[in-house]
């Protein structure tokens, strides 16, 4: 069988997913993702007709996002037709699940290059504007677990559950906004971002006629502990708040994959395989405490402990989630988001996944290290895994 493996990876800089004071929300959504196939395909020299296939995340698929977005915005560039394209709704693991299918099919011998990508413009397509009725979890009769409504409620029912309290959590959302800062600072994220130009808009939310480079993730800002304490929380008796969550954000993301036989033809270097994948099921009570089983998959699977694991990738969609996770498997934080994650970064939801593993990739190249495990919690009490290795 061919071994699939990653050529090239890289993302935009993430910006806030609002409208006006969002660096990307000038663009149409279409645009933000091309703009990461335009740089993969010009990163590695090969041909828009090459690719066999584009498999895309994206979460909310309505208005502009609708209508197979991953297909639509291959088409946009008017380059080749010939490429197939899907697009996955696996909630925030969409891009993640893309990468484990497109690595597969290279593997079969389906394919021979594809890519893995995702997106969200949150700005323009806000969560919950695919649901007919309004946001929320159906739940017929009969269902038989003691289902949270909110994504805040999970949050808090793992915070419970593990005895976490404001001060841990508030902790952690503290040191990814260092940690993104010092690797930004560092030039740590300069390989795997490249710049994009966009309209700039009017306050009437209109193209003002300007446009700007946008080079760098918007989300940082300035934090304290202290700062973080008068944040009120997002429910009642909470510890959750917009301080210690993941932040609602633009960009786009995407992985090439290429069978070794195919990258070597081509001279170009393979970088890394997929050591073992997974998309599990977690308990519904608690909902997104889905890193958790996915990476007691993983490790059972690869006969790995998180001792042979070099850097964890763990999606911060709230805080409280990545230190449930940290507690279970009594983890080395020192390995864990070591330049930050979605609460300094933004967490522009179906392209996550594909980040993190862009991210993890490049920092294992800076290390100079092996192994790095990836994983997300997710809507539909889902958990997503990967384990990756250097090549």
């Amino acid at each position: 069988m061919p071994e699939a493996v990653i050529v090239q990876a890289c993302r935009t800089p993430i910006a806030r997913g609002k409208m006006v004071v969002g660096d990307l929300s000038g663009l149409h959504v279409t645009r933000l993702l091309s703009s990461t196939f335009e740089e993969l395909i010009r990163r590695t020299g090969i041909d828009y007709a090459d690719v066999d296939l584009v498999a895309g995340g994206c979460v909310t698929q309505a208005g502009e996002q609708s209508n197979n977005i991953t297909r639509q915005s291959w088409l946009s560039m008017g380059k080749n037709y010939g490429t197939g394209g899907y697009t996955v709704d696996a909630q925030c693991g969409s891009a993640q699940a893309c990468n484990h299918q497109i690595a597969a099919l290279v593997a079969s011998g389906s394919i021979d290059i594809g890519i893995a990508c995702g997106v969200e413009l949150m700005s323009h397509v806000p969560l919950g504007a695919n649901v007919a009725h309004g946001p929320g979890y159906f739940i017929p009769a009969g269902w038989p677990w003691d289902t949270p409504q909110t994504q805040f409620e999970m949050a808090e029912r793992i915070a419970k559950n593990r005895g976490l309290t404001r001060e841990m959590v508030d902790a952690l959302a503290c040191e990814s906004q260092r940690r993104a800062k010092v690797a930004w600072d560092e030039g740590r994220f300069d390989r795997e971002v490249f710049t994009i130009e966009a309209p700039v808009l009017g306050e009437d939310g209109k193209p003002s006629g300007a446009t700007k480079v946008v080079a760098r993730d918007q989300g940082l800002r300035p934090t304290t502990m202290e700062g973080l304490a008068q944040l009120k929380p997002l429910m009642a008796g909470g510890i959750t708040t917009a301080g210690n969550s993941s932040q609602i954000s633009d960009g786009a993301a995407a992985v090439m994959w290429m069978s070794a036989a195919e990258a070597k033809k081509r001279g170009l270097k393979p970088r890394a395989r997929i050591v073992t994948d997974c998309i599990v099921g977690a308990d519904p009570y608690y909902g997104l405490d889905g890193p958790v089983d996915a990476t007691r998959r993983l490790l059972a699977r690869s006969g790995m402990t998180l001792r042979d694991i070099d850097l964890v990738e763990i999606n911060e969609a709230f805080a409280s989630v990545v230190l449930s996770w940290a507690q279970v498997f009594d983890a080395d934080m020192s390995k864990v988001n070591v330049n930050g994650g979605a609460m300094a970064l933004g967490h522009p939801v179906g392209s996550t996944g594909a980040r993190l593993i862009c991210t993890a990739l490049h920092e294992l190249e800076r290390q100079d290290k092996a192994t790095a495990l990836i994983t997300m919690c997710c809507g539909a009490h889902v958990g997503t895994g990967t384990i990756i290795e250097r090549l």
